[in-house]
């Protein structure tokens, strides 16, 4: 069709071609069947069509089997570095949120898919956390338990959490409910049991945790809490050396540089963790477990105290604060650092610790009573209680 100017309008010439022979169709039908015919309004707005789909135009997602990707999302929430790896599948879509939030899959979670900073706690951060403790993840009980525990101050909830994890055999959880049971955690000083935090100790340390060895060897060696036995005492000490230096040596080549027998000038330098220091050699710090940064940076947040009179463990890589005042020990030395257990002194002591401490003939605690005399040996301070 042209235009006056005899300008051509393509695609709508077939069209109203079309128009007209259907129009002269009506009009035929109409003369036989006299009846009144309706004004034909032509518009030139162009319709849309959808395509149609054919055969070779499947969509080959919707196709895959549930248990096929549920299978691919387990293997993705035990492997991701971080939780945004497995939160991005959530907003995906409809489907694989449904399917990425499935028991199995939550169950399979690694510490570092929910390892959630302390800057974006909210409630939906601790629902996915509940949703991974209901679905059986242990890491999610223990992770959830001790912020409940120490840092929403929900004693009861976390301690269960906690004892559901220790159930189940894990490590840490057993170790922590035996630093609870050493201090007293969530009670009174005369709520300490010293016998069962040994038991739950002894339980940690045979599934192989370290601070666990090295908890039980303190113990046995000052008697605290067991009879005493020094030769015990110190083969769970070296045990617990050997474990770290076994993971380090396990953990590839990428971390062995790490690993010197030169051992002065690193201390003097501050890399690495030196917990083998007694054998000559040096091994790298352990990383710290979501849990414990996260209770670091719940309290860095709010000033580096946990409530009036309340103090942190100065064990950097612990993160537990005190639940009632004097609740921790405090170097026998110089007063100045707290502990929650003997296992964080150690780590403390020969990282730190060893090459700040200044011994005074006598020291105050806050309200002015005499906290205790020097009775440490030459390498390794003793704590007394508060």
């Amino acid at each position: 069709m042209r235009t006056r100017r005899r300008a051509c309008y393509p695609g709508v010439v077939p069209k109203m071609c079309s128009d007209v022979r259907v129009a002269k169709k009506n009009k035929d039908l109409h003369m036989h069947m006299h009846v009144p015919r309706e004004p034909i309004i032509h518009s030139r707005k162009r319709q849309k069509r959808t395509p149609e789909k054919t055969a070779g135009d499947c969509e080959f997602f919707e196709s895959l089997p549930d248990d096929l990707v549920i299978s691919i999302f387990c293997k993705l929430s035990s492997t991701a570095n971080s939780p945004s790896d497995f939160v991005n599948v959530l907003i995906t879509c409809k489907r694989l949120n449904r399917l990425a939030l499935h028991s199995l899959v939550l169950s399979k979670a690694s510490p570092r898919t929910f390892a959630i900073r302390a800057k974006d706690w909210c409630d939906s951060a601790q629902s996915f956390l509940k949703h991974c403790a209901d679905a059986g993840n242990v890491e999610a009980c223990y992770t959830l338990g001790m912020i409940r525990f120490y840092c929403l101050q929900n004693r009861g909830s976390g301690a269960s959490l906690m004892a559901k994890a220790a159930i189940s055999s894990h490590a840490r959880a057993l170790y922590s409910l035996a630093v609870i049971q050493f201090n007293g955690s969530g009670g009174t000083k005369s709520d300490k049991d010293l016998r069962a935090g040994v038991a739950l100790c002894a339980r940690a340390a045979f599934l192989g945790h370290v601070d666990a060895l090295r908890e039980l060897g303190h113990c046995l060696q000052d008697g605290y809490g067991v009879r005493q036995n020094i030769a015990e005492g110190r083969r769970f000490l070296v045990q617990a050396n050997a474990r770290e230096l076994a993971a380090v040596l396990s953990s590839g080549a990428a971390a062995r540089h790490w690993l010197t027998w030169n051992l002065q000038p690193q201390l003097r330098q501050g890399y690495g963790c030196p917990l083998l220091s007694d054998f000559g050699c040096n091994v790298p710090a352990p990383e710290v477990h979501p849990a414990s940064r996260f209770m670091a940076e719940w309290f860095a947040a709010r000033g580096g105290s946990p409530g009036s009179g309340l103090r942190l463990c100065s064990h950097a890589g612990c993160g537990r604060p005190e639940t009632r005042k004097h609740e921790f020990r405090r170097c026998s030395v110089c007063g100045a650092v707290n502990y929650c257990s003997r296992a964080c002194q150690a780590l403390d002591w020969k990282f730190r610790h060893k090459k700040e401490c200044a011994p005074v003939e006598r020291w105050l605690d806050e309200e002015g009573e005499d906290v205790g005399d020097d009775d440490g040996d030459a390498e390794v301070e003793v704590m007394v209680d508060s």
